[in-house]
């Protein structure tokens, strides 16, 4: 879509103000309201704005951005979202020189995508939320409803919300693959339809924030947390992926492998292997995190790969031709899409480059191995809380040199703040454990 394309259907559908947004290091999306008669303006000039109040862009000596919105992401909200006729520009960000900002997190993926050349990384997000009951205008943990596993409507609440926010969706133009209740009380999952990288990271933005509104119109509160209850499911992200060629040609499929994956695909999913331990940072970014990466709630703790386990990191679902693609299980949508699909396809780049090897396949139940048998069979660990994972990220050439400098040490500067603040956290756990004894 052309600006002259925008202007028009702007005019055409009475739309009376414009939301120009980006997000910030962490994923939070940020936005800027113009009404449409500036809108030709925004995309001649941009939009002026002060970065230095935006998470991991800059100080308060170096602040003036220009937002620039990209005619092709233009789409009108729909009514269940905003009213009266409301439309939304993601932005590119630049500096005052007018060049693009190097803190800007999409700025980070078009770049290592841009390297990537005639690979072309396609990505599916599952992506897991609890609907819980409001105390007023506050949230509760009490979820909306009992049901499990693709329990039915009379069971399952949320019918109707998954139906509104999957309308909602493809409203904005974004595909929903299916939607389902999840194993958790009140939990749910919105799987998207594959698409590039760049495209998914900004459905993924999307979603969350329709997820949220949605449920809010129906007196419930959404949240993404990775672990909001103890003893239950943990939300995550699995991320299925491949490489297509420029001509659209699933180049994860080798129809003459014995397991009908391409020798090249099995390089990525051996970068990945690789290097998850440098990139869980960014993947799983949250203290919160790390509570549901443990065993038991088939959340990925141990880095394998197999075909139908899904106690590994990697899987190999068993759809194959255009359908070949590995799924990773330890994401969570607590991160920045951006960064996270950056990293996961630099790492599984490397991995190409280097023609690595990924080790044998474990099919056996990871969580009922014991530590020797582990050992034995060269099965690591991914990091088991974010200090851990904040230590081994510092130390990668990978993710510094994919991130860039900026957003490398920043990232790192925000979330080693957030574990120090953590650290000093008295729990209930504490209390109830320790106060009667000592």
């Amino acid at each position: 879509m052309r600006v002259d394309d925008v202007v028009e259907k702007v005019d055409k559908n009475g739309v009376k103000f414009i939301r120009l947004q980006f997000v910030d290091i962490l994923g939070n999306p940020k936005n800027i309201v113009i009404p449409e008669k500036k809108l030709e303006g925004a995309f001649e000039d941009g939009v002026l704005f002060d970065g230095s109040s935006i998470a991991g862009y800059a100080t308060i000596e170096e602040s003036d951005y220009i937002a620039i919105p990209d005619p092709a992401s233009f789409v009108i909200l729909p009514s269940v979202i905003a009213l009266p006729p409301v439309a939304k520009l993601n932005c590119n960000i630049f500096n005052h020189e007018g060049k693009r900002y190097i803190g800007d997190p999409k700025y980070v993926l078009e770049r290592i995508v841009k390297k990537a050349n005639t690979h072309i990384l396609v990505a599916g997000p599952e992506c897991e939320f609890f609907l819980f009951k409001k105390d007023q205008e506050n949230p509760t943990l009490i979820p909306n409803d009992s049901a499990g596993y693709f329990d039915l409507s009379h069971i399952d609440l949320a019918e109707n919300v998954r139906a509104d926010i999957s309308l909602a969706l493809q409203q904005l133009g974004i595909e929903v693959h299916s939607s389902h209740h999840e194993v958790g009380n009140g939990q749910h999952e919105i799987d998207i339809h594959h698409s590039d990288a760049l495209t998914i990271a900004d459905w993924v933005i999307t979603l969350k924030y329709v997820v949220k509104v949605v449920a809010s119109r129906h007196n419930l509160y959404a949240s993404f947390m990775p672990k909001p209850i103890y003893g239950a499911a943990g939300n995550g992200m699995h991320i299925h992926l491949s490489l297509e060629n420029k001509k659209g040609d699933n180049i994860f499929y080798d129809p003459d492998s014995e397991d009908g994956v391409s020798k090249l695909g099995k390089n990525f999913i051996a970068g990945i292997i690789k290097y998850i331990k440098e990139m869980t940072a960014i993947l799983n970014p949250t203290v919160n995190s790390y509570k549901r990466l443990v065993p038991g709630y088939e959340a990925p703790t141990y880095i394998s790969w197999a075909d139908r386990n899904r106690s590994a990191l990697v899987r190999i679902p068993a759809e194959r031709k255009k359908g070949t693609r590995c799924e990773l299980r330890s994401p969570d949508s607590s991160g920045n899409p951006y960064l996270q699909f950056a990293v996961i396809l630099a790492a599984g780049l490397q991995g190409i480059k280097e023609k690595l090897q990924p080790p044998e396949k474990i099919e056996e139940d990871l969580y009922s191995l014991d530590l020797q048998k582990r050992q034995k069979l060269g099965i690591g660990n991914l990091p088991d809380n974010l200090h851990h994972a904040l230590a081994l990220m510092e130390e990668s050439k990978l993710i510094r040199d994919t991130l860039g400098e900026h957003i490398f040490h920043h990232f790192l500067y925000i979330k080693k703040m957030e574990w120090e603040e953590y650290k000093q956290q008295v729990t209930k756990w504490e209390t109830d454990h320790y106060l009667p004894l000592l």
